[in-house]
């Protein structure tokens, strides 16, 4: 009987030993982002790329990039967009069944709201479209991070004099946008933490952006993290990319410019190629290699060994 209270330590301390949660990135897997223009620029993603290259913690972990352009999930344009915004629920499907991704990383909401002030309408719309794509990728068996839409950096389209509409104009747009635009962006990044239960991960962009534009603007004023308060510059796409290294807890290992530059160039190689493959209805995208090319194309680039 003495050896109960033992016996019932071993156990119980071999139980939260197995209770730790698997990292949501493995060795071998397959990670899709998916996006809009900042994710299509992809430069964040080959940083990441570079980081985990040299990684002993992960083995061919593979980073592909499937963001695209102008795209939402909500479906919704504002009325002086030059052609309906792509919505990445039309391709989603062919996304899973293609790619095969065990793991999807999405961020979306920046194109959401279309620039206006926030509306109910639209929320619902980006929502329900968030919930589905959730509900699909996990159908298909792949595990799911949402990102929190980054900031709306107002104060440096401000700078640049660019155009911020007031609350009441008839309509917004990309160009000339609700001046508030990063009140709406905090609404939406809020919201996607009451997803947590239904997600494998969630990475708050739009928090760690802020707190880090807030201290780079501090030592500089004029610091810009996107010159048009959307699409992030060069330094902007480092910092998202330690962002998301640190909240999924990826390894760390020090790059130089010149590998990020290799790994850019064979991510747009892999970028084109895929978005042919999966198909889309984005005008204005260059048509990618065939997969097969494309690949000994890009990898090429890399005659990295750990």
């Amino acid at each position: 009987m003495k050896l109960l209270p033992v016996l019932f330590l071993i156990v119980a301390a071999t139980t939260l030993q197995a209770a730790e949660p698997e990292p949501i990135i493995r060795s071998g897997d397959r990670v899709v982002f998916l996006g809009d223009s900042n994710t299509y620029a992809g430069k964040f993603i080959a940083h990441i790329e570079a980081v985990l290259q040299n990684a002993d913690e992960l083995d061919d972990v593979e980073l592909l990039n499937l963001g695209l352009s102008s795209e939402t999930a909500s479906g919704l344009s504002e009325p002086d967009h030059p052609f309906p915004r792509p919505c990445v629920m039309e391709r989603l499907d062919r996304v899973l069944k293609k790619a095969k991704p065990n793991v999807v990383i999405a961020c979306y909401g920046m194109n959401d709201a279309i620039y206006y002030p926030l509306i109910d309408e639209n929320f619902a719309e980006y929502k329900s479209a968030m919930e589905e794509l959730i509900k699909k990728t996990k159908a298909a068996g792949a595990r799911i991070v949402l990102m929190t839409p980054p900031p709306f950096d107002v104060e440096a389209v401000r700078m640049n004099k660019g155009k911020l509409l007031k609350k009441g104009e008839e309509k917004y747009a990309w160009f000339a946008p609700y001046e508030g635009y990063n009140e709406v962006m905090a609404a939406y990044a809020n919201w996607i933490f009451s997803l947590k239960e239904s997600v494998d991960g969630i990475v708050d962009l739009h928090g760690a952006l802020t707190e880090s534009l807030e201290a780079s603007r501090s030592e500089d004023p004029e610091y810009i993290l996107a010159k048009d308060g959307v699409h992030f510059n060069d330094k902007a796409h480092e910092t998202v990319a330690n962002v998301i290294v640190d909240q999924l807890n990826l390894p760390t290992n020090e790059t130089s410019p010149e590998d990020v530059k290799r790994f850019v160039e064979r991510q747009n190689i892999l970028r084109d190629a895929w978005l042919s493959h999966v198909g889309h209805k984005r005008p204005g995208i260059k048509a990618g290699l065939p997969l097969e090319e494309a690949q000994q194309k890009a990898d090429a680039l890399l005659p990295v060994t750990k």
